[in-house]
């Protein structure tokens, strides 16, 4: 164990992200767009993703820094009734993408996290959600995978170490928050 060199590392993918700090930023404005227009936000990951997407959703339905009216948001990964549900009668991969067909419409906005960019729940949903017309954003890593292909705005964390991109994507989150905040209801 080398707690040091963790905080080395970080800070190290800290400075290499500055160079993708213009793709986050207009990524957030696109999404704040979608939702100053009224449009809903879905997110969805796997595992330590999923918490991730979970997390965006929740601040918007809940606050970020604003008191503000309810933000619609709706994380695919928390009901655990429909995840089983559809594993169970489809298949794990296509937990999210059925669910997009369920809640997503023209003008809405899907946000994925994933370390990898290649699991296929989240391959599918892209799929489904670009059918509909919806915005796609991804925070991703290592190479983005081939959800990189398929996001509007695909945001790929300059490292191939997991916990360095999950570490990112928490800034993603936030950095995207204060966009909705800002430009969609116009709180500092």
């Amino acid at each position: 164990m080398n707690l040091t060199h963790d905080l080395s590392a970080l800070e190290e993918t800290v400075k290499r992200c500055h160079a993708i700090v213009p793709a986050v930023e207009a990524a957030g404005r696109a999404l704040a767009e979608r939702v100053k227009a009224g449009s809903k936000v879905l997110t969805c990951g796997n595992g330590g993703s999923s918490a991730d997407a979970m997390h965006f959703a929740e601040e918007m339905t809940g606050r970020y820094r604003a008191n503000r009216k309810a933000l619609p948001a709706l994380c695919l990964a928390a009901d655990g009734s429909a995840l089983t549900c559809i594993a169970n009668d489809w298949s794990f991969a296509e937990v999210f993408s059925r669910q997009v067909e369920a809640f997503g419409q023209k003008g809405d906005v899907l946000i994925v996290f994933s370390t990898s960019g290649k699991s296929p729940n989240i391959i599918k949903a892209l799929e489904v959600a670009k059918s509909r017309n919806m915005l796609c954003l991804g925070a991703l890593g290592k190479d983005g995978g081939s959800a990189k292909a398929l996001c509007d705005h695909a945001i790929v964390v300059p490292s191939e170490d997991t916990s360095r991109i999950q570490e990112i994507h928490g800034w993603l989150i936030h950095s995207w928050l204060e966009c909705v905040e800002a430009l969609a209801i116009g709180k500092p």
